[in-house]
């Protein structure tokens, strides 16, 4: 299986049940959230990529003027616009490599790891830095190998056990392959940027 068929068999609404997450991956994902609040200003524009069910964008509440909410899995597009009856929020199925959108934004995310799941990266990089051209205004969020162990007994808890591990990436027995960057990697990947560590276990990545 595909990442792509992983996820559009539902990994993501079960990865996001609390019960399934260790500690180490619950304050990844509340670090994640607080970060949000620190660098959205109010009334920016905001594209998220890879937004999943929308998480993200909804935890900023009425702060943004705009958000949009791009991913290709369309069951997750359509849990998001469940969740956002007559807001500034919208949420388009889309390729991250190929955003079918002309505008301008404040703010590009791409956060928990998305990226590092994602088979063309630099397409990804390119797309950010054309709707968000602005320097240092687009942001990542990904696993340093620290997050190794945690991420093992995550991926057990949802029954997607590790069957390889390098120094780059997981791949599971369900077909899932989820990606660990050193800061060296990072910035021989991203180019121009800054690099800081999250959570003990990932890096926050703003170019």
């Amino acid at each position: 299986m595909s990442n792509d068929d992983v996820y559009a068999a539902g990994l993501l609404n079960r990865a996001l049940d609390p019960a399934t997450q260790p500690p180490e991956i619950q304050a990844f994902l509340r670090a994640e959230l607080e970060l949000l609040q620190d660098v959205v200003a109010e009334g920016m524009r905001v594209l998220d990529v890879g937004c999943g069910t929308g998480r993200h964008l909804l935890s900023l509440g009425d702060r943004v003027r705009l958000g949009v909410g791009v991913d290709y899995e369309h069951s997750y597009i359509a849990a998001a616009h469940r969740r956002t009856p007559g807001r500034s929020v919208h949420f388009i199925v889309g390729d991250a490599t190929a955003i079918p959108l002309v505008a301008c934004f404040d703010y590009a995310i791409c956060l928990t790891n998305t990226w590092g799941t994602m088979n063309d990266k630099q397409g990804v990089l390119e797309e950010m830095r054309r709707l968000a051209p602005q320097p240092r205004t687009r942001l990542l969020s990904v696993y340093a190998a620290a997050s190794v162990p945690a991420r093992r007994e995550w991926y057990r808890r949802l029954e997607h056990v590790v069957l390889e591990e390098t120094d780059d990436y997981l791949m599971t027995e369900g077909g899932f392959r989820s990606e660990h960057f050193s800061e060296a990697r990072l910035r021989s990947l991203v180019g121009e940027c800054a690099v800081r560590p999250l959570a003990g276990i990932a890096y926050v990545v703003t170019f």
